[in-house]
């Protein structure tokens, strides 16, 4: 019996990281053999892949020789890194500089790198019209990500720029919520641009299909998204879905960094981004291309017929 690529998957408990495994697991041609990467190779989630999807070897992106020995004997390695896990750029940047060491030891043929924008090229750290963060930073966890693409330079790399998550309309807080006047309103900081977004489990079925176009794809940035849409069409969808009306509001960049929760001004920032670079940003996240990539990409409807009822929900919503 042929024995099939493996490839390695960091962050595999992740949100991106799992789907990149169930993907490969589901994949009817079976094209390869995934290895989840996880710095707890004994917690429930890691013991869940194992049991169903993959092998599973410990990694640390802090510590450089772990990563060394869990990328042994890999094809392709999906490597990405979590700024939200400590809110450091510089941790960030140097977990980066481990993965991208480790790959070129272990001789690694097909590196997809989850990234982001530096957005300090086309906002300089002498424009006022943003705040700069951290001293040298005007997104953080954007431009942490981007600077550290130069260290996958002479690696066979594809950089995958991926898209607004869905799924933290659940998980991160950014779920519609009731206003003083007993409205639910669903706060996005967009004005009327529009915005890239996607179902967090579709960036793995898109990595798989970048992996299973290696050849083609390495060497090129690839943005990804389900959909581009305003505040108020997502509004509306989140409407549909609720049975009840939602009404998108919005408000100047420089009072959402003040709302008060880890980050605020990181997102205030990443939002101006978005909203004053929408041609940009929306073009480079083509949804037709990424359709190429995974057939059954999910629009925000699509995703929202399985996801409504785990988004948080107050009061007349409940």
């Amino acid at each position: 019996m042929k024995t099939r690529p493996v490839i390695a998957v960091i962050g595999a408990t992740g949100t991106q990281g799992s789907g990149l495994i169930r993907a490969i697991h589901g994949d009817p041609a079976r094209a390869f053999h995934a290895r989840a990467i996880t710095r707890n190779p004994n917690s429930p989630s890691a013991a869940a892949l194992a049991a169903e999807y993959a092998e599973v070897c410990c990694g640390n992106l802090d510590e450089p020789d772990s990563l060394a020995r869990a990328l042994h004997g890999v094809h392709g390695l999906y490597a990405m890194t979590n700024y939200w896990e400590h809110g450091s750029p510089e941790r960030e940047i140097a977990q980066a500089y481990n993965i991208a060491t480790a790959a070129r030891s272990a001789g690694v043929r097909h590196v997809v790198w989850s990234t982001l924008e530096d957005t300090r090229i086309r906002v300089p750290l002498s424009d006022s019209r943003m705040p700069t963060l951290h001293n040298r930073y005007k997104v953080p966890h954007m431009d942490a990500k981007g600077e550290s693409d130069a260290f996958f330079r002479d690696l066979p790399t594809t950089y995958l720029r991926t898209s607004f998550y869905w799924d933290n309309l659940i998980h991160f807080g950014m779920e519609p919520q009731p206003d003083p006047h007993g409205q639910i309103g669903f706060l996005l900081p967009m004005g009327d641009r529009k915005l890239p977004g996607i179902a967090a489990n579709d960036i793995g079925a898109c990595a798989l299909g970048v992996f299973k176009r290696s050849s083609e794809l390495v060497g090129r940035t690839i943005g990804i998204a389900g959909e581009h849409l305003t505040g108020n069409q997502m509004a509306q969808a989140l409407a549909s879905a609720f049975g009840e009306a939602v009404r998108h509001t919005t408000m100047p960049h420089s009072q959402y960094a003040q709302l008060g929760f880890p980050g605020a001004d990181d997102l205030a920032n990443m939002f101006q981004y978005k909203h004053d670079f929408n041609l940009e940003f929306c073009s480079e996240r083509s949804v037709e291309r990424t359709r190429e990539l995974h057939p059954k990409l999910m629009s925000f409807q699509q995703w929202l017929a399985t996801n409504a009822v785990r988004i948080p929900r107050h009061r007349s919503m409940a």
